[in-house]
């Protein structure tokens, strides 16, 4: 029995995850436990979580492997400040001394604190992993397919932001890449910084604001910032950008080149940002299907895997699905860099050991429920000791009166199962609402996560009846992909109503589900499957059954700035900091207005925002 922990660590959404002769038992991100959004330090908590999941202790792990190499990072970061000199001397300045400090002899600091965790015992042997085949291995590895071609796009990891990567049986061959500074990652968090965003967080925001633009920058984009090939490569003119030899992502130049600064976080966001935002999503679909249409062309393989934090783009992920010419895509869920720990581990496993791979019909992910889980009497003797007041039940009853809850838009947190591994909240720790509500949407951004109007939500819906409701009919149970609701579905606009530009696009019902439709018809679709969720997907069968409708909203289970809710703890003081209306934690429901009111509080304050 051969037991393998993965780790990512010590730059954002620290990680780690557990394989059993293969078999992936528990994976999370350190941030869940922490409370502290994309925690960067050592993942303990994770670490101990994964241990206590497979009831081992340290000293049965054959292996840690670590997502990538520090020194080869490190000789990166040296080169680049020799190649731009002297103008990257205050960031130099500034990085150096923290890697001196803490990261150059990384391997020290995941001995002493694996010590921490196993005690007296000894540390298994650590290896590490590229950060490009981490990713790359946590993508094709889980993957229902045999032969995959396998593309990672992030930021940066060692050098390579680009990766091609052929997955055949239990094999990875590297094919080719794309070094840093052209990076397609770099690219999106350049603007992300330029919209008022922040970096390595608030990029999906600038995914969600682009259907209330136009892409009118496109042109300028693709003709001063990013010279691109027709087969999809590319290179960026590093005269408009600051993250090689400065702590800004972008300059002066780049401000010139679209006529005004950047935009200070938390004012006013205008047209211009929307169209700004509109014409950055036009120009990453145009290259990413020239390059991946021209890795068909090449390869003539049918199959498609995708890992990186460009591959959390699930509007790019549709687009490359129709358009491609890739008979089928799969995607990492953690796709990001805590999905490195998982990769780390499965390239350990059967790259380092040799160990064949068992191809499974779905996945090998588990529907990404890979994280804690509690128990009916665990979650009563903790709501006891929070002094709330709730009511136990028989499954059936709680499905009932959730499922009526729903119906009679109310606002509802669902705790339930193990939690999820990866950025999404897909049914294990989510706030669930009526998708056919039209006040829904608002409601939630405003009273609910306390964030933008503009943010669109996402729909579950029964794998069975998607392509009822949207033109979908591939598997969508990470929330990856974005498609049209159904013409069956979509309700005409007036003249008026589609002469609207911007924000003001915000307040028209597209469709029977205006809840889940953005502004351009688009949704963010999750399939939920009986085999993967048999909970969540009996709570909307509940919710048809009374309305006819197979499609709630799911959003993460959260305010903004917060992880997501790991504990019945952090579930009930999300519950009392906000304005849901019900609470679901196993067959157990709290109801807001039974609760003593001296347990409000308004802890916004707690978290940066994101």
């Amino acid at each position: 029995m051969t037991y393998i922990l993965g780790i990512s660590a010590f730059y954002h959404d620290s990680a780690a995850c557990l394989l059993k002769d293969g078999e992936i038992i528990a994976a999370a991100q350190e941030e869940r436990f922490t409370r502290k959004k994309h925690d960067s330090g050592f993942p303990s908590h994770a670490i101990r979580y994964c241990l206590d999941e497979a009831n081992v202790k340290m000293e049965d792990i054959a292996y840690v492997c670590f997502y990538d190499k520090p020194l080869l990072k490190f000789k990166r970061l040296i080169q680049t400040y020799l190649d731009f000199a002297p103008d990257g001397f205050r960031s130099f300045r500034k990085a150096i001394p923290l890697w001196v400090r803490e990261k150059l002899f990384q391997k020290q600091n995941v001995i002493r604190a694996l010590k921490e965790i196993g005690g007296q015992g000894p540390v298994p042997e650590i290896l590490f992993s590229e950060h490009h085949l981490s990713h790359a291995a946590s993508a094709f590895y889980p993957s229902p397919f045999e032969e995959a071609v396998v593309l990672t796009l992030d930021g940066v990891g060692e050098w390579a932001t680009t990766s091609v990567m052929l997955g055949k049986g239990s094999k990875l061959t590297p094919e080719k890449d794309i070094h840093f500074p052209h990076s397609l990652g770099l690219l999106y968090s350049a603007f992300t910084y330029y919209l008022g965003f922040k970096v390595n967080s608030g990029e999906y925001k600038v995914m969600g604001l682009a259907p209330y633009g136009r892409p009118q920058y496109k042109d300028l984009i693709l003709d001063h910032l990013v010279d691109v090939k027709e087969d999809g490569s590319f290179r960026m003119d590093m005269s408009y950008f600051g993250y090689c030899t400065g702590l800004k992502m972008t300059n002066a130049k780049f401000d010139e080149l679209f006529g005004a600064p950047a935009r200070k976080s938390e004012t006013q966001i205008t047209q211009r940002e929307m169209d700004i935002a509109a014409s950055l999503q036009a120009a990453l679909e145009e290259i990413l299907l020239k390059m991946t249409k021209n890795l068909y062309q090449t390869y003539k393989i049918p199959n498609l895997c995708l890992a990186g934090g460009v591959a959390l783009n699930c509007v790019a992920n549709g687009k490359i699905l129709k358009e491609s010419g890739f008979k089928d895509i799969w995607i990492q869920p953690a796709a990001g860099d805590a999905g490195g720990a998982l990769g780390a581990a499965q390239a350990g496993y059967h790259l380092h050991l040799g160990h064949p791979r068992t191809v499974h019909t779905s996945d090998s992910m588990k529907g990404a429920y890979l994280g804690p889980v509690f128990s009916d009497e665990q979650i009563i003797e903790r709501l006891k000791a929070q002094g709330a007041v709730f009511e136990a039940m028989s499954q059936s009853e709680m499905l009932d009166q959730t499922a009526k809850a729903l119906a009679d838009e109310k606002v509802i947190g669902w705790f339930n199962g193990r939690m999820e591994f990866g950025p999404r909240a897909l049914g294990g720790r989510s706030i669930i609402g009526d998708a056919r509500s039209s006040k829904m949407q608002s409601m939630l951004n405003l009273k609910i996560k306390y964030r933008e109007s503009f943010r669109p939500f996402a729909p579950s819906v029964l794998r069975e009846d998607m392509p009822d409701w949207f033109d979908l009919d591939h598997d969508s149970p990470y929330m990856l992909l974005v498609e049209q609701v159904s013409a069956a579905h979509k309700k005409p606009m007036s003249e008026e109503e589609s002469g609207r530009f911007g924000i003001d696009k915000l307040n028209v019902a597209r469709s029977d589900i205006p809840a889940v439709t953005h502004v351009d018809y688009s949704a963010r679709i999750q399939s939920v499957h009986k085999n993967t969720n048999p909970l969540y997907h009996a709570l909307i069968s509940r919710f048809k059954e009374l309305t006819g409708c197979p499609v709630i909203i799911n959003t993460s289970f959260n305010i903004r700035g917060e992880p997501i809710v790991c504990t019945p703890e952090d579930a009930f003081r999300c519950f009392m900091g906000t304005q849901m209306d019900m609470l679901v934690l196993g067959n157990v429901i709290l109801y807001k207005e039974k609760q003593d009111r001296n347990l409000v509080q308004d802890y916004r304050a707690d978290f940066d925002l994101d």
